[in-house]
């Protein structure tokens, strides 16, 4: 079986080591370099692992003539677009277990009307690393509040909304936040 573990890899910007350490249980770097190169059978347990290390779906670490792929053909940098010294791909999102979106109506600070933003549910135990994040959180009423988690303490979750001249809100104890992960936006 022919597979594109590595590519997906480096697509990802992992190296063997992060890769090996991703995996559940963890593994050795060399593990995964034999089955990058096809020394080691890969099998679907392996596949399996892998691509929840690499954050895909096992069926994009298969060579498949009918997976679409999106070829990188240049690397925009300070001196302008380049082309990539060796060949690379760009893998397509996944969507991950607590993962929720939310879309863009109206521009507002770094947004613009027609975005979406992907965004990770947490819990309140990992509030603090969303300091200084964008987080989604829910309000009564189905209503929400979205801003920059600019500070937390005592349960209370202080926000800035996005734009210049907002004022902060806080909120207490909300049940769970979500921090957004992803900006999709068409040209």
């Amino acid at each position: 079986m022919i597979t594109r573990i590595r590519e997906v890899r480096r697509a990802r910007g992992m190296t063997l080591d992060e890769v090996a350490k991703a995996c559940t249980p963890p593994t050795t770097p060399q593990t995964i370099g034999r089955l990058e190169t096809g020394t080691r059978t890969v099998s679907v347990s392996w596949l399996n692992r892998i691509a929840t290390a690499l954050g895909v779906d096992a069926a994009d670490l298969v060579d498949n003539p009918d997976h679409a792929e999106l070829p990188v053909v240049a690397i925009l940098g300070g001196n302008g677009a380049v082309a990539p010294k060796r060949q690379a791909l760009v893998v397509p999102p996944k969507v991950g277990a607590g993962q929720i979106a939310m879309t863009v109506s109206a521009s507002g600070g770094d947004y613009r009307a027609g975005d979406e933003i992907w965004l990770e549910r947490i819990e309140p135990e990992d509030y603090a690393h969303a300091l200084n994040r964008d987080i989604l959180v829910p309000r009564p009423a189905g209503r929400f509040l979205f801003g920059r988690l600019i500070g937390r303490e005592d349960g209370k979750l202080h926000l800035l909304p996005p734009g210049a001249g907002g004022r902060q809100s806080v909120v207490a104890d909300p049940p769970w936040a979500a921090v957004a992960v992803r900006l999709v936006r068409a040209l």
